[in-house]
């Protein structure tokens, strides 16, 4: 790992490491020193699960009070209202960190989702359709987005308890 970060930095390469578990880096100090020292971006996710040890965290990642403050606000403000899903992630380039929300958009979310519920009503709609994947994901967020149902978890168990593709237009709202 030494290698081959000193090999990227040569050649003005950047790598990236991601894991679930901080541990992973820092329980070897050769990795730690390796990736810690030569990383410009540090992003973390939702770190609730890590509270009460987040001292060792902070320490190794050079973080401050005030980035911790702003970490532990990931996905818990009431700040949802009036927008699209999103989560939050905390970016620190260099000395600046600050949170952010990432939207992405409902067809990429269908793609990616491990809902069971989503990905049984997203093969109806293949299924049904006689489609490929793609089809069928345009199809069921087109109409989910007409349905006026918030939630693709609900949307999708609508579809399922019906037993059908909706082909809803703009003036036949579902509510």
């Amino acid at each position: 790992i030494k290698y081959l970060y000193k090999t990227a930095r040569k050649h003005w390469a950047m790598v990236g490491v991601v894991t679930q578990d901080i541990e992973d880096i820092i329980s070897s100090d050769v990795v730690k020193n390796a990736i810690i020292s030569n990383s410009g971006v540090f992003m973390l996710l939702d770190q609730s699960k890590f509270k009460d040890k987040f001292d060792d965290i902070k320490s190794t990642l050079a973080l401050t009070d005030i980035d911790c403050k702003k970490i532990f606000t990931i996905n818990r403000l009431e700040n949802k209202d009036g927008r699209s899903p999103f989560k939050e992630v905390f970016i620190k380039r260099g000395q600046d960190g600050e949170v952010f929300g990432i939207e992405e958009p409902p067809e990429c979310y269908m793609s990616y989702t491990t809902e069971k519920a989503e990905k049984t009503a997203l093969k109806l709609y293949k299924r049904l359709l006689h489609c490929n994947h793609q089809k069928a994901i345009e199809a069921f967020c087109r109409d989910w987005k007409l349905s006026g149902i918030k939630k693709s978890f609900d949307f999708a168990n609508k579809v399922l308890e019906e037993g059908k593709v909706f082909n809803f237009t703009k003036q036949q709202n579902m509510k």
